[in-house]
């Protein structure tokens, strides 16, 4: 099993777009490389802490590639929109791809290195670090859309092609 974090803006859609994929193991939303420790929702919401809204994607790499999960987060995301996502703004939506494992930079690097190529518009405002920390947040945030279907998020749930989704 591998690790992912990803910062998309709001982190309900993305782990409700991310657990409908073949080869996602688990998810967990929390608030990742920020300035405290343990924040709560409301530290961010007041600007207390720093974090960003993460969802932490554990996923069998023998089902599902970084790449496909690194192309489906250039989906949901723009890359150009700098602490702002759909109708969310604030630092804690910014975009950022956080690791844990040394040997993913370089390949997290060339790809959206390439990206930014292939897209011509200028440089992607995503950040890529190593994760210095994570935090899961509320429970009540945990599996948000499941708990409540009609929850706003930027993220259209339906952009999971049918051969990607789990059965």
């Amino acid at each position: 099993m591998k690790t992912i974090y990803l910062a998309a803006g709001c982190f309900w859609g993305s782990q409700a777009f991310y657990d409908r994929m073949t080869g996602v193991v688990e998810t967990t939303v929390g608030y990742a490389n920020g300035n405290t420790k343990n924040p709560r929702y409301e530290d961010l919401k007041h600007g207390l802490a720093t974090h960003a809204e993460t969802v932490k994607i554990t996923y069998d790499e023998n089902l599902i590639s970084l790449e496909k999960i690194l192309d489906y987060y250039m989906v949901i995301v723009d890359p150009y929109s700098v602490n702002r996502q759909g109708g969310d703004i604030g630092v804690q939506y910014r975009t950022g791809i956080f690791y844990e494992d040394d040997e993913d930079e370089d390949y997290l690097r060339e790809y959206l290195t390439k990206r930014e190529k292939e897209l011509n518009m200028g440089k992607f405002a995503i950040i890529l670090e190593p994760l210095k920390n994570f935090y899961p947040a509320e429970e009540y945030h945990q599996k948000y859309l499941v708990k409540n279907p009609h929850g706003y998020c930027h993220v259209d749930l339906n952009l999971v092609k049918k051969e990607d989704r789990k059965a």
